[in-house]
């Protein structure tokens, strides 16, 4: 905020065309990612492998994707935004253009994947902390909440398409589909950069100055240990969304509920819906206003799947859980932003990312043995207890360092 000679208070804008192209660039490449996410293992099952190779292909691309992470971070902060970005799409489109034609090689394919995980880490990293330089300080929940809108929305419509064009078309039309829109995140990238770098915000020429001093730079860790605990609660959170993408649809079979799809629709519309309106009161009121809200609402949520046995039910569950996840990420992600220093923002944002990574990877394995022991029904009540534990954790230890 700005304060004029007349004493009027100016609110920093926060749609600058950086931001805009920034948004569109990652909604493209998120897009044209996840028209692969379900059809890939499917494609595998198709040409003859098993359901171990099927699974590899999505294991395989989410340990690259963390293993590179770890370095991604650093390499924003020492070598630049707008590099990373540009190389990370530029080797994600080479990669999903060569799945055609290794096509029907499982081994090749699976080399592939995990070369996607790196590009797909570093694109997402890379855009994610642009998206953060450009957000003015008083309005970043409200930022990072539309920025992941774009994330939202290409998620709940790009594994659809992927399936339809799988179907009735074949998987060049699929890898041509999802090629194009690479090359279009790639065209809207190089379009940024020229706005990123002559924009004027206030952070703008330090982050500049960072990107073209290397040498002046400590050389980065790993981690950035001031967001550790808005990425814990992230990594628990996650977590809990892996019951969901991975494990909902054959729990809903085993409760005889047809057409699940529709509450992957719903649960991403609700996520969007509160991300309109979620940014705005965080940054106004605090963002425990929404954090904690948004916690419950989680909590709540995985209560209503441990013990649905109607669509109905599972639709409202759809809601509430959506409706959580849609006002605790970006208000999270905001919370990483204004807790590191401006110079570890790379890293602080690759620190928060991997604990995406590493509750999605255990997530699977943990909720796996869970529902192979006990049951569905138990990975749903398990991870409300979770919720309900990190919502504590955070009330008694967090006190005034998270609070806004």
């Amino acid at each position: 905020m700005h304060s004029g000679n007349t004493g009027t208070v100016v609110m920093e804008s926060l749609w600058t065309t950086s931001f805009v192209l920034t948004i569109l660039t990652n909604f493209l490449a998120y897009f044209g990612n996840f028209m692969l996410m379900s059809t890939l293992p499917l494609h595998v099952l198709q040409i003859g492998g098993n359901k171990i190779m099927a699974g590899l292909v999505t294991g395989i691309y989410s340990l690259t994707g963390f293993i590179s992470r770890l370095k991604i971070g650093g390499l924003l902060d020492r070598k630049g935004r707008r590099p990373i970005m540009l190389a990370g799409l530029s080797l994600l489109l080479l990669t999903i253009i060569s799945y055609d034609a290794a096509a029907y090689s499982i081994i090749l394919l699976l080399a592939l994947r995990a070369i996607h995980g790196i590009s797909w880490s570093a694109t997402t990293t890379s855009v994610s902390t642009i998206a953060a330089d450009l957000i003015p300080a008083a309005r970043r929940t409200e930022g990072m909440g539309f920025f992941g809108i774009s994330m939202s929305s290409a998620v709940a419509v790009g594994p659809g398409l992927g399936l339809y064009l799988m179907e009735y078309y074949n998987h060049t039309a699929l890898f041509l589909f999802s090629a194009v829109c690479i090359v279009l995140a790639l065209l809207t990238g190089f379009c940024e950069n020229r706005y990123y770098h002559t924009q004027t915000r206030v952070e703008a020429p330090i982050i500049n100055k960072l990107e073209h001093s290397v040498g002046r730079i400590t050389k980065s860790t790993v981690f950035e240990k001031t967001v550790i605990w808005p990425s814990f609660l992230f990594f628990i959170v996650m977590m809990t969304y892996s019951t969901i993408g991975i494990f909902l649809p054959a729990y809903a079979s085993e409760q005889g509920i047809a057409n699940i799809g529709l509450f992957f629709v719903v649960t991403a519309l609700s996520t969007i819906f509160v991300r309109l309106v979620s940014g705005r009161v965080a940054d106004r009121h605090g963002n425990n206003k929404v954090l904690i809200p948004g916690m419950v609402l989680l909590a709540v949520g995985l209560y209503l799947l441990s013990v649905a046995r109607s669509f109905p039910l599972f639709l409202v569950a759809a809601v509430i859980y959506g409706s959580g996840h849609g006002a605790v990420q970006p208000t999270l992600n905001a919370l990483v932003i204004s807790l590191a220093p401006v110079e570890r923002r790379g890293v602080a944002n690759a620190t928060f990312l991997c604990a995406m990574d590493i509750g999605l990877i255990m997530g699977s394995v943990i909720w796996g043995s869970v529902a192979q022991a006990f049951g569905f029904t138990y990975i749903y009540s398990t991870s409300m207890i979770l919720i309900i534990l990190s919502i504590a954790i955070y009330l008694v230890f967090s006190r005034e360092k998270l609070n806004a």
